[in-house]
């Protein structure tokens, strides 16, 4: 497995060397608005411990990576009303992780309303500061 690129753009993020419309933060994450949505309100947890992906994510990093995804996406759930939660997780480009450090993604779902496409086109960032400011409210 190739070495973690400590400049990639998540680690920059934690860095606070680029901004992010972040949701939820705690010792062990962030929660950040995709600026890329494939659904209104999709969220990344990012564990701020530098691993590139769950297969060399140390073990101790795991449960409360978890963790916070349960408690985000329970937020996401409930602040955009969604029917349901689509959770995912890459490992390597072939599995169509694209940024390489472990992320994971918290894509809310409506009946009927499918996915759009991961095209690159960002979002306008007064289309997604609405959305977290819901997240936001619901993880009070």
């Amino acid at each position: 497995m190739p070495d973690y690129d400590p400049q990639n753009i998540f680690a920059k993020i934690l860095r606070g060397e680029i901004p992010s419309l972040k949701v939820y933060e705690n010792d062990d994450v962030i929660a950040i608005m995709d600026v890329m949505p494939q659904a209104d309100g999709h969220v990344l947890v990012i564990p701020k411990a530098p691993s590139r992906n769950l297969l060399d994510m140390d073990a101790n990093v795991v449960g409360p990576l978890f963790a916070a995804v349960q408690t985000v996406a329970r937020a996401v759930k409930s602040a955009l009303d969604a029917d349901g939660i689509t959770i995912t997780q890459f490992n390597e480009a072939p599995a169509g992780q694209s940024v390489f450090h472990a992320h994971v993604h918290v894509l809310p779902r409506w009946t009927g309303v499918p996915l759009r496409p991961h095209t690159g086109e960002m979002a306008k960032p007064e289309t997604l500061a609405p959305l977290a400011g819901r997240i936001r409210d619901a993880l009070q």
